[in-house]
């Protein structure tokens, strides 16, 4: 969500920044709305202290015996209440207009962020590791994972496209991964360890900017409840509608939990394998921070995932978006892409945001400043993967496979792995 001050005071600045991301100018729109609801916000306070101010006056005139103006009082006042609540519903009703208006705009771009139309603009920042060279052709996952364990005909049998039934050693894998991801972050990175709900309101999914925009990329309960995308949802709602001390941030937290996506707007991408599941795990990375911690924040973040690749040692790049390419809740991302030798492509393997005080905004969770008894401050957030535990399962097929179609468990992992230290082909 969007400051109104920011943009009243702003108006040319607010539209340049939203066409650095394509976006057509909006604040005319927005300012027009604003006016008309402070309008009708001044009728109905002055109509509600007339009426009250006349309603006083009518004892007044009945006991000084001025029947006359005591009658016309009457008749103001009823003509009042009359008006007052059409006026009332009326603010009531451009008041959420403005809100509708302001919730689907797409945060403002960072000053650095640079400008550019799709992912092909995006800004290759760093490389960590050699890709390995193969004597033999290597595989994609999809082909070489049937015989591990990777089982897609049950998946797709059982609930339909984009789900994956895993077996034996590649689900002990899977698992292994994500409790990796884990014990890394909140042994290494001093990221708190959370169990948050999967299913939420409509609050916690609007907070995180997930609501109104994106309702089709989700799934919902039928009674109203949304399995999360993310765990962002789950972990950064915690402060929906809070107040925290300046002594408790920054707050770092880490989840590993079912995540849940629709992929509508994805339809025909990664449709074979094991890359873009409506059902998949991750370790979630948040903090919520000062707004002046939050730059630095950002970059600490982004370490905390890369640590994750490196100790698996597993080949990769950092992005850094551009303007046309970033989610529509971020200021500024940084995607990590891991390199997958079958396919002969990095891919995306985590997303790092800080999305400034937007959804902050949108949750109302602020800050008291350390000796403030009142005052309050927006708090910033920041999201990132930590990273996407069927993605990362798909690295190592991917990176650690052998001629003859096993797979070498990374060292890191072996102890996670209960002395396996190799997936072998089954059939």
């Amino acid at each position: 969500m969007h400051d109104l001050k920011y943009i009243r005071e702003n108006p040319a600045d607010f539209d340049a920044a939203l066409a650095r991301r394509g976006d057509d100018p909006v604040s005319a729109r927005i300012l027009e709305l604003d006016e008309r609801r402070r309008a009708l916000q001044t009728e109905v306070q002055m109509g509600q202290a007339r009426r009250n101010e006349a309603s006083k006056a009518i004892g007044k005139a009945k006991g000084q015996g001025d029947e006359e103006t005591a009658q016309a009082l009457m008749a103001e006042v009823a003509e009042l209440k009359q008006k007052l609540p059409t006026l009332e519903e009326e603010e009531r009703q451009v008041g959420e207009e403005l809100k509708n208006a302001l919730a689907v705009i797409p945060n403002l771009p960072a000053a650095d962020v640079p400008a550019g139309a799709d992912e092909s603009d995006n800004l290759e920042v760093a490389t960590w590791g050699q890709p390995r060279d193969f004597d033999f052709a290597p595989q994609e996952h999809a082909d070489i994972g049937p015989a591990l364990g990777m089982d897609f005909e049950t998946g797709v049998r059982m609930s339909g496209a984009r789900f994956t039934f895993l077996r034996g050693q590649m689900a002990r894998l899977h698992r292994a991964l994500g409790q990796f991801m884990l014990d890394h972050q909140t042994g290494n990175h001093g990221y708190v360890e959370c169990n948050p709900p999967v299913l939420v309101q409509d609050e916690a999914m609007y907070g995180t900017d997930k609501l109104p925009k994106f309702a089709e990329d989700s799934f919902r309960t039928t009674d109203d409840l949304w399995l999360i995308p993310t765990a962002e949802v789950s972990l950064s709602s915690s402060v929906m509608g809070e107040i925290v001390e300046e002594a408790a941030l920054p707050m770092r937290l880490t989840a590993l939990t079912l995540c849940f996506r629709s992929e509508a707007g994805s339809a025909g991408r990664d449709t074979r394998g094991f890359i873009r599941q409506h059902q998949f795990e991750k370790c979630e990375l948040v903090s919520i921070t000062k707004p002046e911690d939050s730059d630095a924040e950002h970059e600490r973040m982004a370490a905390a995932a890369e640590s994750v690749l490196q100790a698996l040692e597993l080949p990769y790049r950092k992005m850094l978006l551009c303007t046309g390419d970033m989610g529509f809740g971020a200021r500024k991302t940084y995607d990590l892409e891991v390199w997958l030798p079958g396919q002969g492509s990095y891919r995306e393997i985590s997303s790092i945001s800080n999305t400034g005080d937007f959804q902050a905004r949108r949750m109302n969770a602020r800050f008291r400043p350390d000796g403030e008894a009142k005052g309050t401050q927006f708090v910033h957030t920041l999201n990132g993967s930590g990273l996407a535990v069927g993605r990362t399962l798909v690295a190592v097929i991917e990176n650690y496979q052998q001629a003859d179609g096993s797979v070498t468990i990374p060292d890191i992992l072996q102890p996670y792995m209960g002395g396996v230290t190799t997936l072998e082909p089954q059939n």
